[in-house]
C-alpha cells in the first residue's frame, strides 16, 4: 500500500480494510467526518488526494476486503462532500462502476450499495453517467446472487427517480443503448427494459411515441416470451402506446407498419392478435401515410383471415374489409401491381378463406382501375386460370366471375375458353366435378349464346375426337337441364322459323356432329325432327355402343321432364308431327327392349292419341302399329312437321339438311377411323408384349373373340323421306 495521508489516522485505514463490516462501518464514518471538514476549509486538493489513495490502495486491491472497504470509503467521502461532491465525481464514480464486474458477489453488492448512496447525495449531477449506469445495471439485473439483484433493483429505482426529475436526461442518448438491448431474450432484461420503457413513458417531457418504432420490435418479440409476467408487462407498455397513438395527432406509421407486417406472421398466436390489432387501429387512423404500405399490410392480413385463433379472424377480415373501403388513387402513391401480386401469391395459399378475398382484392381492382389492372394481366392471367381447378367451388365461382370481367375484351374471352377447354381435355375429373358449375357460371356471367358459339368453335377443329365427344356430350347435357341456359333453347326452338335461332343451330352444329346422341338432342330442341329422324337412321353398327345407349337412356329420362314437354304436348297432334313420331320410334327401336328407358319411351308412345284433335280420325284398328297411325303419309316428302307460312318456311329452307347430314356423317367416320386405329395400335402393344414375354413359342395370330352383333339394317333411303 502507498504511503497514506499523514492527516488521515491509520486506525481508520486499518478498519476501512477489516473483515467485518461494522469495522469498516465505522471507519467509513470517520472518514466522512474527516471529508467534511477539509471541504469546510475548502480544501479539496486534500479530499482529491484521500480519493485517490482509496481508488489506488483499495478499490484496485487485489485483496476482496479492501476492495470492500474503497468502495464504503468512497461513499462515505461523496457523503461528506454534500452539496460540492459534483466536482468530485469523474474520480468517485468510474470504479464503483468498474466493481460491478467484480469476480466477489459481495463486492458487487457493496458496489451496489455505494452508488446508492452517492446518487442519494449527488442526485441530478448522477445524469452525466447515466449511460455507463444503465448498462451495468442491465448486467446486475442477470446477476445470479439474489442478494445482487436485490441491490441493483433498490438503485435501479433511485436511478428512475432521478431521471423523471431531472431536466438534463438525453432520450435521443438512450435510445440507442434501448435499441440494441431490446432483442436480449434473458427474462431480467426483459423485465428491466419494459420497466425503464414504462417509466420514461409516463415522463410528460419525454417523447417516447416518437422513438417507438427503435424499440416497438424488441416489445413484440416479448409477447412470446415463456414468462407469464413478461409478457403481460410488454402487452400493458403495447396498449399504453395504442392509445396514445390514437390521440396523438402525429405518428410514424409507416416504420411500424412494416414490423407490424412482419409480426402478423409470427408463430405466437397472441403476437399474431396484437400485431392485427395494431395494423386493425392503423387502417383506420393512417390514411395517407400508408398508402404505400397497403400491399405490405394486406400481404399480413390476408393469411389471418383463415388463421386458427377466432380473435385473429375477426379482426383480421375488419381490418381487410376497412383496407377494401379505401379508393386510393394510383397518383398518390396506390401500387396496383404490388397489391396483385399479393393477391396472386395468396392465390396459392391451402386455406380457402384466403384464396376467396384474394379474389375480391382482383375484382376489386379490376373495378376501379381496370385499365391499370390490365396492364399486369400477363403476371396474373396464368395464375388465375390455375385457380379454375381449385378444390372449393366459392373459389371457382369467385374466379369465374373475375375473368368474366377480363373476359369484356374479346381476346381475354377467347383466351378463357381456349385455357378452359385446355383444362378439361387434360383434366378429366375437372370436367367431371366442376363442368356443369364452370360452364354454367360463365353462360350467366358472359351470356350463354357467346360462351355455347365460342366452345362450339374450338371443339369443331378439335383433333383428339374422343375428348370432343365427350366434352360435347357434357355441353349438350348441360344445355338440356341448366335454368341459366333456358333462354338459349328457347332460342333454338325458334331455329326454323327465326334467322337469329337458325345462325346458332348451325353454329353448334359443326361440334355437336362429334357426338351422335348429342347433335339428336339438337334436332329435337330446334324441333328439326325430320333431320333428327334421318340422323338416327344414319347410325351404324360401330355408332351403337355403350356409350351411345347410356347417352341415349339419359335423353329418354330427359324426355319426360318440364324441358321436353313442348315435345310431348305436341304428340297430341301426330298427323302434324309425324317426323317427330318416327324419329321418337326410331330411338325405341335402338333401346335394349329389357331397359328402363325402353319401357319409359315406349309407355309414353303408347299415349299418343289415335286422332287429332282437330278432329281428324287418323286410327281405326286397334292396334298401335306406327303404319296404321300414319297411313296417309306413304309415298308423302315433307321436309319438316308443321303447318308453317311460306315465309317462315323461306328461313327454314336457308338450313341445307342434306349437306349438314353429310357433315355429320363425315365426322362420325372420322370418329370410327380413330378408333380403328387405337384397335390396332393396342393389339400392336399386346401381340409385341406376349413375343417378348414368351419369345420360345411360335407366333400365333391375335386371337379376336366372337362378338354377337346386331343384324345389319336397310341401307338408308333419301333424306327427308319416310318409306313403309
Amino acid at each position: 500500500m502507498a504511503d497514506a495521508p499523514s492527516w488521515i489516522p491509520p486506525s481508520v485505514l486499518r478498519n476501512l480494510s477489516d473483515k467485518l463490516y461494522e469495522k469498516r462501518k465505522n471507519a467509513a464514518l470517520e472518514l466522512e467526518g474527516i471529508v467534511k471538514q477539509l471541504a469546510a476549509a475548502g480544501d479539496h486538493d486534500k479530499i482529491t488526494a484521500l480519493i485517490n489513495f482509496l481508488v489506488t490502495n483499495f478499490t484496485h486491491s487485489p485483496q476482496a476486503n479492501l476492495r470492500k472497504g474503497g468502495l464504503i470509503g468512497l461513499a462515505a467521502a461523496t457523503v461528506g462532500l454534500t452539496s460540492e461532491a459534483a466536482q468530485h465525481l469523474e474520480q468517485i464514480v468510474p470504479p464503483v462502476l468498474n466493481s460491478f464486474l467484480d469476480q466477489d458477489s459481495r463486492v458487487r453488492y457493496y458496489a451496489c450499495e455505494a452508488l446508492y448512496n452517492i446518487a442519494k447525495v449527488v442526485r441530478g449531477d448522477f445524469i452525466i453517467f447515466f449511460n455507463q449506469i444503465f448498462g451495468a445495471l442491465c448486467k446486475l439485473s442477470t446477476d445470479a446472487d439474489p442478494s445482487v439483484q436485490s441491490a441493483a433493483h433498490l438503485l435501479d429505482r433511485l436511478v428512475k427517480d432521478i431521471v423523471t426529475e431531472s431536466d438534463q436526461f438525453s432520450i435521443e442518448e438512450f435510445i440507442p443503448l434501448l435499441r440494441e438491448r431490446m432483442n436480449v431474450l434473458n427474462p431480467y432484461v426483459r423485465q428491466f427494459l419494459v420497466g425503464w420503457i414504462t417509466v420514461l413513458d409516463s415522463v410528460p417531457d419525454i417523447d417516447m411515441l416518437g422513438f417507438l418504432p427503435d424499440f416497438l420490435d424488441g416489445l413484440f418479440n416479448m409477447l412470446s416470451d415463456s414468462s407469464h409476467e413478461i409478457r403481460q408487462q410488454a402487452d400493458s407498455a403495447l396498449s399504453e402506446f395504442l392509445q396514445e397513438i390514437k390521440n396523438s395527432p402525429s405518428v410514424d406509421y409507416g416504420r411500424m407498419a412494416e414490423i407490424l407486417v412482419q409480426r402478423a406472421a409470427s408463430p405466437d398466436e397472441f403476437t399474431r392478435l396484437t400485431a392485427v390489432t395494431w395494423i386493425n387501429e392503423f387502417v383506420k387512423l393512417g390514411g395517407d401515410q400508408l398508402v404505400c404500405y397497403y400491399a405490405d399490410i394486406l400481404g399480413a392480413i390476408l393469411p389471418c383471415i383463415a388463421d386458427k385463433e377466432e380473435k385473429i379472424r375477426v379482426v383480421a377480415r375488419e381490418t381487410n374489409e376497412d383496407l377494401r373501403a379505401i379508393n386510393a388513387d394510383p397518383a398518390d402513391g396506390f401500387d396496383i401491381g404490388a397489391i396483385l401480386f399479393i393477391a396472386r401469391r395468396q392465390l396459392s395459399s391451402e386455406w380457402d378463406a384466403t384464396r376467396i378475398e384474394a379474389l375480391h382484392w382482383i375484382a376489386t381492382l379490376l373495378n376501379r382501375h381496370r385499365g391499370e389492372v390490365l396492364l399486369f394481366l400477363d403476371e396474373i392471367f396464368d395464375t388465375l386460370l390455375k385457380a379454375l381447378s381449385d378444390p372449393s367451388d366459392e373459389v371457382v365461382l369467385l374466379v369465374l366471375e373475375v375473368h368474366a370481367c377480363i373476359a369484356e375484351d374479346p381476346q381475354h374471352f377467347r383466351q378463357l375458353v381456349v385455357y378452359l377447354v385446355h383444362n378439361f381435355r387434360f383434366d378429366n375429373r375437372l370436367l367431371e366435378k366442376r363442368g356443369a358449375l364452370i360452364i354454367r357460371r360463365l353462360c350467366v356471367l358472359l351470356d350463354s349464346e357467346r360462351v355455347y358459339r365460342e366452345m362450339s368453335t374450338i371443339l369443331e377443329g378439335e383433333s383428339e375426337l374422343d375428348f370432343a365427344s365427350i366434352m360435347v356430350q357434357a355441353l349438350n347435357l348441360i344445355l338440356l337441364t341448366s335454368s341459366e341456359l333456358s333462354g338459349l333453347r328457347d332460342l333454338l326452338k325458334q331455329s326454323l322459323v327465326n334467322p337469329a335461332g337458325k345462325d346458332l343451330f348451325l353454329s353448334l352444329y359443326s361440334s355437336w356432329c362429334h357426338s351422335p346422341m348429342a347433335i339428336i338432342s339438337l334436332c329435337l330442341i330446334a324441333q328439326a325432327y325430320s333431320h333428327a329422324s334421318s340422323i338416327i337412321q344414319s347410325l351404324v353398327e360401330e355408332d351403337i355402343n355403350t356409350r351411345f345407349l347410356v347417352q341415349l337412356d339419359k335423353l329418354i329420362h330427359l324426355l319426360e321432364t318440364p324441358i321436353f314437354a313442348y315435345l310431348r304436348l305436341q304428340l297430341l297432334e301426330p298427323g302434324r308431327y309425324m317426323w317427330l313420331l318416327k324419329a321418337l320410334y326410331g330411338l325405341l327401336m335402338l333401346l335394349p327392349q329389357q331397359s328402363k328407358a325402353f319401357k319409359i319411351l315406349r309407355t309414353r308412345l303408347k299415349a299418343v292419341p289415335s286422332y287429332s284433335f282437330s278432329g281428324e280420325l287418323l286410327q281405326t284398328s286397334p292396334t298401335n302399329s306406327y303404319s296404321q297411325i300414319h297411313p296417309m303419309l306413304s309415298g308423302l316428302q315433307i321436309s319438316e312437321d308443321g303447318n308453317m307460312a311460306e315465309d317462315l318456311r323461306n328461313v327454314n329452307n336457308e338450313i341445307n339438311f342434306p349437306s349438314r347430314l353429310q357433315q355429320f356423317e363425315q365426322m362420325q367416320q372420322h370418329h370410327r377411323m380413330q378408333s380403328k386405329f387405337q384397335a390396332q395400335s393396342l393389339y400392336s402393344s399386346t401381340s409385341s408384349t406376349k413375343e417378348v414375354q414368351r419369345p420360345d413359342e411360335s407366333r400365333q395370330p391375335f386371337p379376336v373373340p366372337e362378338v354377337k352383333r346386331l343384324p345389319s339394317r336397310p341401307s338408308r333411303k333419301g333424306s327427308g323421306q319416310l318409306q313403309f
